[in-house]
């Protein structure tokens, strides 16, 4: 019975952030507990090796890039996803960006626009398109990947934490709204994970230092790590959970 309740076999899962990293990770995880996934990012080249991947080891997948800020891109995710398979069960909004580091002070205008347009716009009308699906089937499941930074502020990441503070509130509007209709929505809020994406950090031996230090683990996450999270909030198992955005943070803040 329990076990059961984990299996996403024959469920639709669209993958933000793909082809690489905790994207690339959860693909894998929704894939191998039985999901059809569709990944999505900027560069096909990344998406292929992803989608090679889940074919060898068994699984479904297909690939249609797409840019975060382009809403128009979005819609034609949506559009391919419910060509390909007919409807939407699982959306996981993990692609983001954040093209620079260091203070708030030094961010103008363009990374503002850019930052939010990736890291909370692009996801606000891709879930409220997925949406649309899933309310019409009375089920589904959202996940957006947050980060620790959303709740508590991580130096050189101000407008990154803003904008994912932003996410964290997009969960609790569509799950507030949503609910009633079957439509689940929850969010992951990693700490520090071993990815490209915040190599910047953890490739600074003081910062390194600095994160490890304050998570009662005394170490990163592997991206592997967030995938199983994932998995259980796309499944039966997490059926009476919604609204809730779930620290990965090593116990960061109990420091």
């Amino acid at each position: 019975m329990f076990k059961e309740m984990f299996d996403l076999t024959g469920r639709i899962a669209i993958v933000t952030g793909g082809s690489r990293g905790i994207g690339e990770a959860i693909a894998l995880a929704l894939s191998e507990f039985g999901a059809k996934v569709v990944l999505t990012s900027r560069k096909i080249e990344g998406l292929t090796a992803v989608k090679e991947k889940i074919e060898a080891a068994g699984g479904e997948a297909i690939c249609i890039p797409a840019h975060m800020g382009d809403l128009d891109s979005l819609q034609k995710v949506v559009e391919g996803t419910l060509e390909a398979y007919g409807t939407i069960d699982i959306l996981v909004n993990n692609a983001a960006t954040n093209p620079v580091f260091g203070p708030a002070m030094e961010a103008d205008a363009a990374v503002w626009d850019k930052i939010l347009d990736v890291n909370l716009k692009g996801i606000f009308f891709l879930t409220r398109e997925v949406g649309k699906t899933m309310l019409a089937n009375q089920k589904g499941s959202v996940i957006n990947i947050s980060t620790e930074a959303a709740q508590r502020p991580a130096p050189g990441l101000g407008v990154y934490s803003i904008s994912k503070a932003g996410l964290d509130m997009v969960t609790k509007v569509f799950a507030q709204e949503w609910g009633p209709m079957g439509v689940r929505v929850n969010g992951i809020a990693p700490g520090l994970v071993k990815t490209s994406f915040s190599k910047a950090m953890w490739s600074n031996e003081e910062i390194l230092k600095f994160v490890t230090s304050r998570n009662v683990l005394g170490r990163m996450a592997r991206p592997e790590e967030i995938a199983g999270a994932a998995v259980f909030l796309a499944s039966d198992a997490a059926s009476f959970i919604t609204g809730e955005t779930l620290l990965a943070d090593a116990g960061s803040m109990l420091s």
